[in-house]
């Protein structure tokens, strides 16, 4: 029965994220696109969870759905690329109703999983083996220098989008 379910639940985030991911793609408003691809990072999270990888999953919370997409919707802002009515995709009745919809139906699986007991999750974390020190250990050794220039890039990359901001439209 747990591995039925285990084995649903996998195949529904997976599909959740494709879904999202497609939704990115094909919005024209930027403010609502990263709130699709924030709902496809927690997916991805969900998947690395149920896959014993629960480190990767918290940092794909933290780093990628938390950090990274609060800077995107930042740099959106200061840009304002993006007008009030075009904040909201759905249009009418019909999407509001389907977006309550599924919006009952993630509730309701919530709702089902907080009351399973996961034998995996329980043994992962019932386990005292160090699971950070093997990721940790090249990203401050062998990979310290990429790491600060991602770091760098992405702070000019938001300093340009600063200034590109206070300039104004009318610049050519």
């Amino acid at each position: 029965m747990n591995t039925l379910l285990y084995t649903f639940h996998f195949y529904l985030f997976g599909l959740i994220a494709i879904a999202s991911a497609v939704a990115f793609v094909t919005r024209k408003s930027p403010v609502a696109a990263a709130l699709w691809l924030v709902n496809t990072m927690f997916c991805l999270s969900a998947l690395y969870v149920m896959l014993d990888a629960q480190f990767i999953g918290a940092v794909q919370v933290l780093v990628y759905a938390g950090a990274i997409m609060v800077v995107f919707l930042f740099v959106v802002m200061l840009l304002n690329l993006g007008q009030a009515s075009d904040v909201s995709d759905i249009r009418g009745l019909g999407g509001r109703l389907t977006a309550g919809l599924v919006g009952l139906a993630m509730l309701a699986e919530l709702v089902a999983l907080s009351r399973i007991r996961f034998p995996q999750l329980t043994q992962a974390v019932s386990d005292q083996t160090n699971v950070v020190n093997p990721v940790s250990a090249p990203l401050f050794h062998q990979y310290l220098l990429p790491f600060e220039v991602t770091s760098v890039v992405l702070l000019v990359a938001v300093v340009g989008a600063v200034v590109l901001a206070k300039r104004g439209p009318n610049v050519s």
